[in-house]
């Protein structure tokens, strides 16, 4: 996302707000104004208690867990709650002098939900949109929320909402007409709430294609691809690249993996999978109960598949720059994406991206993936699968493995062209021009 959101401010010019990533004992309204690249950012510090309340308590412990379906994880309680309110309030004090009355403001996902009507009650009418880059959930997971609804109507402050995949702005939709009583218009996307209108629509987000491709070009990227072919000696690699999050499904995933190797126990000399994994919310206990889940897991496979000479399953818990992820995901004639639940997954469409035309990889692409709906092309692009399900999982590699070079072009030809037209120059060009228009 983050990279994505560089690239839409480079080709628009503004500012970027947000939270400087830094924590301080005392709370601090220092504004750190920063110019790289032609695009200029203004973040405020946290203390450590706003930090453990609004970012490792409501945001990561409550809403992710929540609007990824995973309600057994997520935390309910008030005190994290009123920090996020507290946090977001301090946001709103810190850039509204920055907002100028004809600026477009954009605000981005779901640690920021409140902003908006935070700026209104100050007094901005500008015209405000908001994304969300992770899942809506249905209706009646919401509504286990503490204070849903005060949550929701916060969002009808904005101007234009925008989400991911048509089935996420239906969740949100079917919310407003049922939990609130709202008027909703399904061809204009117009949602009607108490005297305010705020339109409602789906903008999938890309990927920056030209700078993607830029990073192939790069000696970096050429040397991970030499050293990615060079260490797998031959066999076939396969990869997978996420961070290391319970919705990705890793743990789902080498389950998957180990039940291909008991069902074709010689592939172990013939396929090796390399599954990169940098750390994330370390702070948070579910993220590091999956991390030792992941690496008990990986070991009892390469503990009772492993040779002398070959070990199966590559774990690597660290991350690597654009480039070098661009010469891996050439290399793997496997890509691995299976989330049990995404907003989107940009990794599925930089590994479709980084594929060589005359003998490109075979995408296996979890379902429950926004991005399935863009890659599937109508069971001509991506090889759909069910994560929750190994057999499924082992059933998608044997088909990959098995692919012919006709069939791998193919599909690869159908999905190519969505990820190069429906990029994130595009995704901003299409939200902001609907922002704008009145």
């Amino acid at each position: 996302m983050a990279g994505a959101l560089n690239a839409a401010l480079k080709d628009r010019g503004g500012i970027w707000f947000g939270w400087s990533g830094e924590e301080n004992e005392e709370p601090s309204d220092t504004l750190h104004l920063q110019r790289n690249d032609g695009v200029t950012t203004a973040t405020i510090d946290l203390t450590t208690k706003e930090v453990d309340e609004y970012y490792n308590g409501y945001a990561n412990s409550t809403l992710w867990p929540l609007f990824h379906y995973r309600i057994d994880l997520a935390r309910f309680e008030q005190r994290t709650g009123q920090g996020y309110e507290r946090v977001n309030d301090r946001f709103a004090d810190s850039v509204s002098p920055l907002i100028e009355p004809d600026d477009l403001v954009w605000v981005h996902d779901y640690h920021l939900i409140p902003l908006g009507q935070n700026l209104r009650g100050r007094g901005h009418k500008n015209r405000m949109g908001f994304f969300l880059h992770i899942p809506w959930p249905p209706t009646r997971l919401l509504t286990s929320l503490p204070f849903h609804e005060r949550l929701v109507r916060t969002l009808l402050d904005y101007d234009l909402l925008g989400f991911q995949t048509e089935e996420w702005l239906s969740s949100f939709v079917h919310y407003c007409a049922n939990e609130l009583g709202a008027d909703v218009n399904h061809e204009t996307g117009e949602i009607t709430h108490e005297g305010r209108t705020v339109i409602a629509r789906a903008y999938p987000i890309g990927i920056d294609w030209d700078h993607f491709q830029a990073q192939g070009e790069k000696d970096e990227a050429k040397a991970a691809e030499e050293r990615f072919l060079a260490s797998i000696r031959g066999r076939t690699g396969m990869i997978g690249v996420d961070r290391l999050d319970y919705s990705k499904g890793l743990p789902e995933r080498i389950d998957g993996i180990g039940r291909f190797f008991d069902e074709y126990p010689e592939s172990t000399r013939d396929l090796v999978f390399i599954q990169i994994a940098p750390p994330s919310r370390e702070d948070v206990e579910s993220y590091q109960k999956i991390r030792a889940e992941l690496e008990q897991k990986t070991g009892q496979i390469n503990g009772a598949r492993s040779e002398v000479d070959i070990v199966p399953i590559r774990y690597v818990n660290r991350g690597y720059s654009h480039a070098e992820l661009f010469g891996f995901f050439r290399a793997a004639k496997i890509g691995l994406v299976t989330p049990l639940r995404d907003g989107m997954n940009l990794v599925a469409k930089e590994y479709v991206a980084a594929q060589n035309p005359e003998d490109p990889g075979v995408l296996i692409l979890s379902d429950f993936a926004g991005a399935a709906r863009q890659l599937d092309c109508d069971g001509k692009g991506a090889v759909l699968v069910n994560p929750h399900s190994p057999d499924a999982l082992c059933h998608a590699i044997r088909q990959a493995l098995d692919m012919p070079l006709d069939e791998r072009k193919s599909r690869f030809e159908a999905m190519i062209a969505t990820v190069r037209d429906d990029n994130v120059v595009e995704w901003t060009r299409r939200f902001c021009d609907d922002l704008a228009a009145d």
